[in-house]
């Protein structure tokens, strides 16, 4: 360093000194400086020692980095992640202080959302999956004198409902699903979510409990059955999906709905009639047989429905079964429909509004066109599609906040456990003006999660987002690739294994949530799993070349002495018919004469039956010669499947509680629902892997990868995925591999479809691996295996820690922030307390300031607005 740039390094570093020493700071707070005389002083302090034009790090000079603007807004973006990770400056560098690192981090981010605001944004701080860039030891640890916390709240906001739940509010109007029943709790009951079909797509059927017969197979049955995708749109990627500022309704989707609005209403007026001929609907199949010919499987005609009425009959049903339209039961059906939809009755205004645009469409278009078109509109009220927590009403207190009241308070408690409108008792509690205080959610809570038959699939939903076990069917498999594996890749198989599998581990995890005991540790560490027959080669061992080999031999030499028997029998049958048509030439009496003739044309009828037999091709069971099967064994048990696309016994609920093999497997990130989950179409993921343990349970943050660096391995197929990696050891990829790599690499114990194997091209398969700079110094250290790993972290509070950050994220719907660092504390302390209680965790986290106040000084996203 020349000494002019030494002077003046040495100038800025007494400026920011001086600027740190005594002053205190709350977090969030805008930060009243400029570049020159801060944000400059930093980078020179901390930064460009490093990143200065002579030899610079990562190739990344910040010598002429200037104010934030939409050209080095990437730049600074950069900068953001590292200064906030801490990766900057080096830890063997000196630090700054506590209070200019989150002064500096808020500055850019402020900045950067000034300068993007009309150029697509920055959203960064706002990513779910940066979450953990919020230092976790400030969460969880001593606060340093200086940072002053204020009361924490959420922003005013508008949520839209997620697919899964718009699906589900809409299939109440035209399905009705069974009770809960006690004996077979996995079975689907009335308030759980909808399940996605047999090809993982998310679907409202119609009328398929009144299908009684069909004509042609299941896939012609799926094609013929009527049916409405989820149009509502969210990502199928990793992590936490449902925050309120990620989605919008954008106009075809509001097309969309409106079509699908009319087919529901004229669903919920005529029922199978709207969709089918009044000859299809018949408790006795065989008298339509004459009009049933031909080939119509398929066709919505090929479909044979019952006469029984299962639908909800509504007012929308009164209105629409009588010719003529009265006042009162036009209302009835507005404020019902309005109800069903936003989960509150209509105020007079809303209920005027919708019965006039009824009543003109009626008189435009007549009685059933025209209420249909009316009653459509209601689909498309803002609050059937999104759920407002404004606070318009209520005084704010000191700090800006106000608290929800009564409908907005309410629905915001039934959607933190639901997906369908309030039960009576909090609906009654809501009209009644006991939703208005924290006791009074307390109660409502505390009631619902103790009630089995109340369904609560967000709780589910959570678990879903938080471990990535759900997405192995849409990980789309090389063919090759995967009979490598040792599995089955005939056809749709695989991809219905796993499907099937994201329902068994949904039932597992439901399991150990009604035990509510250490939960994250039992999820991590339990040796049970509910299985399918299925999984007795998903949750086998894969074999060895030569273990495979000897496999295929051991079945050419039982083909070889079948046949060679069945060569024998069939020798031994033609021989015995010889001798019955030579005794047959003997001078024989009537009556032997005619016994033998029988005897002989039964041995000749059995022998052409053995022959065709010999000849023919008779589909053969899978042998899986790759495979060492396990053995799943258990009491039976059920799951939640789609009943709705396949007809009946198409994706059965049936399964056994099973203890894995030992030694092999170790909870849920040991299951191939996970480990297919986190794998590619060629091979295993380590890197996503490893990304998952370094994000989910040790609250690291991993910056994005720079556009500039050609993110692939090798293709070498004669190595194994550890020697291809060696790519991401280069000096410049390391520093966050490291972070990565060693935590996945351990799970090189399973095979891309999750088998487990001792070998790999023939060698044994390296499992070592080991946890770097995870926060915690007695977690640091190598690790021999994935199970070894996951015992370190299954035993760790950091790890319990991080988990309750996930948690806040889901059901507070955005990140947190140091404000919330009580409200976390105490949602950490209560899950402890409790013995590891998922109930406690969400009973402190429901009642907690961020859940109940909201600020209104924080305007909503322009996509929700323009809305």
């Amino acid at each position: 360093m020349n000494r002019g740039r030494f002077a003046l390094a040495v100038s800025l570093v007494l400026s920011v000194l001086s600027v740190a020493t005594g002053q205190t700071y709350t977090p969030g707070q805008p930060v009243e400086k400029d570049f020159d005389g801060f944000a400059k002083s930093f980078l020179a302090t901390h930064c460009i020692d490093c990143h200065s034009d002579t030899d610079p790090a990562g190739d990344l000079s910040l010598d002429d980095l200037g104010p934030i603007d939409e050209i080095n807004a990437a730049t600074w973006r950069s900068v953001w992640a590292q200064v906030s990770l801490k990766e900057m400056p080096p830890k063997d560098a000196e630090q700054p202080h506590v209070i200019e690192r989150l002064q500096f981090s808020d500055w850019i981010v402020a900045e950067l959302s000034r300068v993007m605001r009309d150029k697509g944004g920055f959203h960064d701080h706002l990513d779910p999956n940066k979450g953990n860039f919020v230092d976790h030891n400030l969460l969880f640890g001593q606060l340093p004198d200086g940072v002053k916390l204020k009361p924490t709240s959420s922003p005013a906001r508008i949520w839209r409902v997620s697919p899964q739940e718009h699906i589900t509010r809409l299939n109440e109007l035209i399905n009705t699903e069974p009770a809960f029943d006690p004996n077979k709790p996995g079975l689907r009951t009335h308030g759980d979510v909808v399940p996605t079909n047999h090809g993982g797509e998310l679907k409202l059927y119609f009328g398929t409990d009144r299908i009684i017969q069909w004509k042609g197979g299941t896939v012609a049955y799926a094609t013929s059955v009527k049916s409405v995708p989820a149009v509502l749109s969210s990502a199928r990627n990793h992590g936490l999906e449902n925050y309120p500022d990620f989605y919008s309704v954008n106009s075809a989707e509001a097309t969309q709905i409106m079509g699908i609005a009319g087919d529901i209403i004229r669903y919920m007026a005529e029922g199978p009639l709207s969709i089918a001929q009044p000859y299809q609907i018949t408790d006795d199949p065989k008298s339509i047989a004459d009009k049933m010919k031909g080939d119509i499987r398929g066709l919505p005609t090929s479909i044979v429905y019952s006469t029984k009425v299962v639908r909800p009959l509504t007012p929308v049903y009164d209105l629409m079964k009588i010719d003529a339209v009265t006042d009162e039961r036009l209302r009835a059906a507005v404020d019902y429909l309005f109800e069903a939809l936003t989960f509150r009755p209509p105020n007079k205004s809303e209920s005027d509004t919708y019965v006039g645009i009824t009543q003109q469409s009626i008189e435009k278009l007549g009685k059933k066109d025209g209420a249909v078109l009316g009653l459509s509109s209601i689909f498309l009220d803002r609050d059937a599609l999104f759920r407002p927590e404004l606070v318009e009403t209520g005084q704010p207190d000191q700090h800006g906040r106000v608290m929800l009241q009564d409908w907005e308070l309410g629905l915001a408690v039934n959607h933190a456990l639901r997906y369908i409108r309030p039960d009576d008792k909090l609906r009654h509690a809501i009209v009644e003006g006991r939703m208005r205080t924290r006791d009074d959610v307390r109660r409502e809570v505390e009631r619902m999660l103790a009630d089995e038959s109340i369904r609560k699939p967000r709780i589910l939903r959570f678990f879903r987002d938080y471990f990535d076990y759900d997405l192995g069917g849409y990980i789309c498999k090389d063919g090759r690739a995967l009979a490598a594996t040792g599995v089955n890749n005939r056809g749709q198989a695989h991809y219905n294994a796993m499907f099937g599998a994201t329902a068994s581990t949904d039932r597992l995890i439901e399991l150990i949530l009604k035990d509510d005991k250490d939960v994250l540790n039992q999820l991590l560490t339990t040796d049970k799993v509910v299985a399918t027959k299925a999984d007795n080669v998903y949750f086998g061992t894969q074999r060895s070349r030569k273990e495979k080999a000897a496999s295929i031999a051991a079945e050419r030499k039982e083909k070889a002495e079948a046949a060679k028997k069945s060569a024998a029998v069939l020798k031994a049958a033609e021989q015995e018919i010889a001798e019955l048509e030579a005794t047959l030439k003997e001078d024989l009496n009537a009556r032997d004469q005619k016994k033998t003739e029988k005897v002989l044309a039964a041995k000749k009828k059995a022998l052409a039956a053995m022959e065709r037999a010999a000849k023919g091709t008779p589909r053969q069971p899978i042998i899986y010669h790759g495979v060492k099967q396990a053995d799943l064994s258990g009491p039976e048990i059920y799951a939640r499947v789609s009943r709705r696309s396949f007809g009946r016994g198409s994706m059965k609920p049936e399964r056994v509680l099973a203890t894995v093999p030992e030694g092999e497997r170790l909870g849920i990130l040991t299951h191939p629902s996970w480990l297919v989950s986190h794998s590619d179409a060629m091979d295993n993921h380590a890197i996503r892997r490893g990304r998952w343990i370094r994000e989910r349970l040790l609250g690291g943050g991993i910056p994005d990868v720079p556009i500039t660096v050609d993110a692939m391995l090798p293709d070498e197929p004669t190595n194994t995925l550890r020697e291809r990696m060696r790519v991401t050891r280069e000096d410049y990829c390391w520093t966050c591999h490291k972070k990565m790599d060693p935590l996945g690499l351990p799970f090189e114990m399973f095979n891309h479809a999750g088998l487990y194997r001792e070998t790999e091209l023939d060698n044994p398969v390296d499992t070592s691996g080991e946890i770097i700079d995870s926060g915690d110094a007695t977690l640091d250290g190598k690790v021999t295996d994935a199970i070894d790993l996951i015992r370190k972290l299954a035993a760790s509070e950091r790890a319990e820690q991080v988990f309750v950050r996930h948690a806040f994220r889901f059901w507070m719907g955005r990140n947190e922030t140091l404000n919330d660092a009580p409200v976390l504390q105490e949602a950490w302390k209560a899950y402890k307390d409790n013995g590891g209680s998922m109930n406690a965790l969400l009973v402190s986290l429901l009642t907690s300031d961020a859940f109940l106040y909201r600020s209104r000084s924080e305007s909503l996203p322009a996509e929700v607005n323009s809305n």
